[in-house]
């Protein structure tokens, strides 16, 4: 009986959603221009979209986030970049963090919800593969590692974790810590991105991540050798 219930309410949330698409013709053209936006990965044409809805830009930035984390692996950097020029790069970052963060809860409990079949057609099968192995490589460090790391998709990720048996609430604060240097940094950079700087962000993220990478390998090989290190004396005692 509750394999029934849950059955139709999901049929029933992708019946509604599916309505409001294509029975309301202003929520099919904004969903339609803002993919289109997001695939073009313009850092001007994204500033000019979110401006042009006036008072109302801040909550189609938001919007537009969680559209980018559902419908992967939709580049989420470009909204950063424009909410920094848009807003600051103070307000912009804490915009573009916030909504990032509704963004991954929603896709880790869609993968909840619909499953491991859903979340491939969403993302595809091999992108999901690599991730469940970044998943099996380096365990309770995953998402946090993930999330430092701009060229690892941050939805596929999210579904993924939604995948394993990881609580919501750890998911949610690893989320949250990886996530914010990269937001803080991406504003940053965003606020002062000239066509003229455009060619030396892509060395500073790489930059960012190289080091972010080096930190974290170390501290799960230093914990990997303490854990061996202490099976190791157990065995002998």
């Amino acid at each position: 009986m509750k394999y029934r219930k849950d059955k139709m309410l999901k049929i029933g949330v992708l019946i509604v959603i599916t309505g409001l698409y294509f029975l309301i013709p202003a929520v099919k053209i904004n969903v339609n221009q803002a993919i289109f936006i997001l695939q073009n990965v313009d850092v001007d044409l994204a500033r000019g979209y979110i401006l042009g809805f006036g008072m109302w830009a801040p909550v189609v930035s938001f919007l537009l986030m969680i559209l980018q984390s559902i419908a992967a692996p939709l580049p989420a950097f470009i909204i950063t970049f424009a909410n920094a020029g848009l807003f600051g790069w103070v307000k912009g970052a804490l915009l573009s963090w916030t909504s990032s963060m509704a963004g991954a809860a929603l896709c880790f409990y869609i993968a909840k919800f619909y499953g491991r079949d859903a979340v491939i057609k969403l993302t595809g099968k091999y992108a999901l593969d690599s991730v469940d192995d970044f998943f099996d490589r380096y365990g309770k460090y995953t998402i946090l590692i993930a999330r430092l790391l701009p060229f690892i998709s941050f939805d596929i990720v999210s579904y993924a974790a939604g995948l394993t048996s990881m609580s919501f609430f750890s998911f949610f604060i690893a989320t949250g810590i990886g996530q914010l240097p990269a937001t803080i940094i991406y504003s940053y950079i965003g606020s002062m991105l000239t066509g003229t700087t455009k060619t030396i962000v892509v060395g500073l993220l790489m930059l960012f991540a190289i080091s972010t990478l080096i930190f974290l390998f170390k501290k799960v090989w230093n914990d990997k050798k303490q854990s061996r290190d202490t099976t190791g004396l157990e065995n002998v005692n």
